[in-house]
C-alpha cells in the first residue's frame, strides 16, 4: 500500500464560502462580508476605495451573505461527507462568530455553541476536523480601528481568540491550522489581512509589515496550542508555488528562484522560527523598514508549527524575456508565464500534476516536517445533464494528481499526512465570488446571482472519491 493506514483523506471548505447566516446569532460582519460577487472581484478587492464604500454601504449582491447556507444544512452535509468515507474534514471558524468586533469584551456564546454542535457532528460520523484559525474571516471593525493586521494591536487579540477556541474546543479538535495562504497577503492585503493600501506605493511595506504581526500572531496560537491541547498538532499553510523557468537562460533560472524564495519565506519564519538572510537583504535593499519589539525574536522561535500545509493546484513558468513575459496567463494570483506544455482550466489554470509531486518533495527538504496537502481540486462549470453531473474532467484531475502523492510518499520518501480536496461541496468563489466555478463531488443548486434551491445533489466524482478512499487511494 503507497498510503499510510492512516492517511487521512477529507474534503475542505472555509466558513464564509459556505456558512452564509450573515449577521445570524450575534455573529459580527467580517472583511468577506463587504466584498461583491462578480468576475471583477479581485479588482475591486485591490481598490481601497471601492472597499471602504462596501462598508459603508449594503447596496448589491454580497454572495457570502448566504453562500451555500451551510450554517443550517451542516448536518446534511456532513451526512454526505461521511458516505464518501471522510477521514477528516477541514474547515474554518469564523473570528466574527465569536469575536464579532475582534476586541470584544466576551466571546458570543451563540457562535461557539455552532461550532461545538458542527464539530460533534464530525465526531458523531468518525471525521475529524481539521480547523483554520483565520481564513479570511477578520471582523471589519479591526480594518476600520487598526487598518487590520498592520496594526500590531491584533497579536493579542488574535492569541485571545485562539486561547478561547483551544479551550472550548478540547478533545473535539486535534488538528489546527494558524492562517490560510499567509503569502496571499503580500499580493492580496485586504482579503488576506483586512489592510486597506490608500497610496500604492506603500502596499508592499504595509504587506510586509502586516506579515510580521501575522508571524508573531501564528507563533503565540502554536504556542498556546502545544500548552493548552499538548495532544493537538498545529500546522501552517501557505498557497505553494510550482514555476518553471521558462528557458535554460542562467537570467531566467534565477528569477524563479527568487519568486521562489520570497513565495515562502514566511513559511520558512513559521517552520524554523527565523527570517532567512535572503529575506531580511530584500528588505535592505527595498528600504524596507519592517518595527519589531524586544521579545519578537524569541516569541518567533518558540512558536514553530507541528506541521506545514499548503494548496496546489496548477503551475506557471517565469522569464525574463519582455517579448515571452507577454503571454501571461489568466490564472490565479501568482500568474506567470502560460507553459506551452500543459492544459488549463476554464479559468486560465494550468493544470500540472507533476508540478505537485515538485512541491511536495521542494517543501519536505527544506523543513524536514511532515506536510498536508489542505486544497486541491479543479474549477469547472458543471453543467447538470437528465438531474446528473458527469464530471469526468473532474476525476481525471484528481486521479492524476492523487498518483503524484503516491509516488512522493513510495518513490522519495515524503511523510504526508493527508489530502483534503478543495471546495468537497460546491462553494462561493474567494476569487470571483462566483457560483459557477465549481470544484465540489456534491452539486449545489444555486447561481452566479443567488438564484436557487440550494439542494444537494452527487456528481460522478462523488462515488469514485468513496471509492479512492475506501480502497486507501488504490482505486482511481
Amino acid at each position: 500500500m503507497s498510503f499510510p493506514k492512516n492517511f487521512l483523506w477529507g474534503g475542505a471548505i472555509a466558513a464564509h464560502q459556505a456558512e452564509g447566516a450573515y449577521l445570524e446569532d450575534g455573529k459580527g460582519r467580517a472583511t468577506c462580508d463587504v466584498i461583491h460577487g462578480g468576475k471583477e472581484r479581485i479588482a475591486e478587492i485591490l481598490n481601497t476605495s471601492s472597499i471602504r464604500a462596501n462598508i459603508e454601504s449594503s447596496q448589491g449582491y454580497f454572495p457570502e451573505h448566504i453562500a451555500i447556507d451551510f450554517y443550517h444544512r451542516y448536518k446534511e452535509d456532513i451526512a454526505l461527507f461521511a458516505e464518501m468515507g471522510f477521514k477528516v474534514f477541514r474547515t474554518s471558524i469564523c473570528w466574527a462568530r465569536i469575536f464579532p468586533n475582534g476586541d470584544d469584551a466576551q466571546p458570543n456564546e451563540a457562535g461557539l455553541r455552532f461550532y461545538d454542535n458542527l464539530f460533534d457532528e464530525c465526531k458523531k460520523h468518525g471525521i475529524e476536523p481539521l480547523v483554520t484559525l483565520s481564513h479570511w474571516e477578520m471582523p471589519i471593525t479591526l480594518t476600520q480601528k487598526y487598518n487590520g493586521w498592520a496594526g500590531r494591536e491584533l497579536v493579542p487579540l488574535f492569541e485571545r481568540y485562539a486561547r478561547t477556541v483551544f479551550t472550548r474546543y478540547k478533545g473535539k479538535v486535534k488538528y489546527w491550522l494558524t492562517f490560510n495562504e499567509i503569502n496571499m497577503t503580500l499580493h492580496l492585503p485586504f482579503l488576506g489581512g483586512g489592510v486597506l493600501i490608500d497610496r500604492p506605493e506603500h502596499k508592499e511595506q504595509l504587506s510586509l509589515q502586516a506579515c510580521h504581526h501575522m508571524l508573531l500572531a501564528s507563533a503565540s496560537a502554536v504556542k498556546a496550542c502545544h500548552e493548552i491541547l499538548p495532544d493537538a498538532k498545529i500546522g501552517c499553510m501557505v498557497a505553494a508555488l510550482c514555476a518553471y523557468p521558462y528557458t535554460c537562460r542562467p537570467e531566467d533560472v534565477l528569477e524563479q528562484k527568487k519568486l521562489e524564495r520570497m513565495n515562502y519565506y514566511l513559511t520558512d519564519v513559521q517552520a524554523r522560527g527565523y527570517y532567512p538572510a535572503f529575506a531580511e537583504k530584500y528588505f535592505e535593499r527595498k528600504g524596507i523598514r519592517i518595527e519589531t519589539q524586544a521579545g519578537d525574536k524569541a516569541l518567533l522561535a518558540g512558536g514553530t508549527v507541528d506541521f506545514v500545509s499548503f494548496s496546489y493546484y496548477s503551475s506557471s513558468a517565469v522569464s525574463t524575456d519582455p517579448a515571452v513575459n507577454g503571454k501571461k496567463t489568466s490564472g490565479n494570483i501568482f500568474g506567470g508565464v502560460q507553459n506551452p506544455h500543459l492544459k488549463s482550466s476554464e479559468w486560465g489554470w494550468q493544470i500540472d500534476p507533476a508540478g505537485l509531486r515538485i512541491v511536495l518533495n521542494y517543501l519536505y527538504e527544506r523543513y524536514q516536517k511532515p506536510l498536508f496537502i489542505v486544497e486541491n481540486g479543479l474549477g469547472a462549470k458543471d453543467i447538470p445533464s437528465g438531474g446528473a453531473v458527469n464530471d469526468d474532467y473532474r476525476i481525471e484531475y484528481l486521479r492524476e494528481h492523487i498518483k503524484t502523492m503516491k509516488d512522493a510518499i513510495e518513490e522519495d520518501g515524503v511523510e504526508l499526512w493527508g489530502y483534503t480536496t478543495w471546495g468537497c461541496i460546491d462553494i462561493i468563489s474567494a476569487s470571483t465570488g462566483e457560483m459557477s466555478k465549481r470544484y465540489g463531488f456534491i452539486y449545489v443548486d444555486r447561481d452566479d446571482a443567488g438564484n436557487g434551491t440550494l439542494a444537494r445533489s452527487r456528481k460522478k466524482s462523488f462515488d469514485w472519491y468513496r471509492r479512492v478512499i475506501a480502497s486507501n487511494g488504490e482505486d482511481l
